[in-house]
């Protein structure tokens, strides 16, 4: 992993991106001490709306507001 002190990470950040981009991960350093990593963002798997709502459905089933309470009440009153 290689080592930037902060001034150089500053002074360079477009170009410390491109690098993490492709693939590299950095070590940015003040006084010779590290303080933060630079590292490519892991893929997150992507999910479609059908599956999202799919999920959000699943999670409410079996869940009640109550006797007395609907969704429209609740935002309705988050209104005023």
């Amino acid at each position: 992993m290689t080592t930037i002190g902060s001034y150089e990470a500053k002074t360079h950040l477009p170009a410390l991106l491109k690098r993490v981009e492709a693939g590299e991960s950095l070590t940015i350093t003040r006084h010779g001490r590290p303080i933060a990593r630079l590292v490519p963002m892991a893929e997150s798997p992507s999910t479609s709306v059908a599956e999202a709502v799919a999920g959000l459905r699943r999670l409410r089933r079996g869940k009640a507001l109550g006797k007395d309470l609907n969704v429209r009440d609740l935002i309705d009153s988050g209104r005023r």
